[in-house]
């Protein structure tokens, strides 16, 4: 991490209550959690809004969202995590080693692949949408509401991926440790995992 952030050990009150939610979520404390560390009243800011994007849709719509933002920004930490959470909370392997093996989705189905791209469209320049790209998702299928709510994922993840980079938080060796070592390599697209630079939790 970049700067000075406060350990698990020394921490109390709202960030000591921030971490115990962490640690249980994750069976570890993850090394993105110390960014929050200097305001943890952000960090609980952070939770509402993700859980009620997440929440609010399709949870395998917004995993496969998330990653196509993810990768746009150049997250490694998001596209793994997520990447995961496609694997293990959505029970998608097959869809999980799609993206790994062709990161620019050409091999998803027409809807998960629209879906893929506009994420990361909105994620890298929304400026540039256009009437033809959301036209693109509804002859697919999707709703107005169903759009919007990948709009949300896409834009929410810009926030957590700039907190997470900017201050350096690298992606936990647990986490890492979860992928084939092929299938990980396809994830490192900015930042480097913790143990591929031997560092220890910032």
């Amino acid at each position: 991490m970049f700067i000075e952030t406060v350990p698990e050990e020394r921490a109390g009150g709202p960030l000591a209550a921030y971490y115990e939610q962490q640690r249980a979520a994750w069976g570890f404390l993850p090394n993105y959690a110390a960014a929050f560390s200097t305001r943890p009243e952000v960090a609980v800011a952070w939770n509402a809004l993700n859980k009620a994007v997440r929440d609010g849709m399709d949870r395998r719509r917004f995993e496969i969202a998330t990653i196509g933002a993810a990768r746009a920004l150049r997250s490694t930490y998001c596209i793994a995590a997520h990447s995961a959470f496609l694997r293990d909370v959505c029970g998608d392997e097959p869809t999980m080693v799609t993206i790994a093996e062709d990161p620019s989705g050409a091999a998803l189905s027409a809807q998960d692949r629209a879906v893929y791209e506009f994420a990361a469209h909105v994620a890298q320049d929304a400026a540039a949408v256009t009437q033809s790209d959301v036209d693109r998702l509804k002859d697919l299928g999707l709703s107005d509401g169903d759009i919007a709510d990948v709009v949300f994922a896409a834009a929410a993840r810009c926030f957590f991926t700039r907190v997470l980079d900017g201050l350096g938080a690298q992606l936990d060796a647990e986490t890492a440790a979860t992928f084939a070592p092929e299938v990980l390599a396809s994830m490192v697209v900015g930042r480097p995992p913790v143990e591929d630079q031997g560092a220890g939790p910032g």
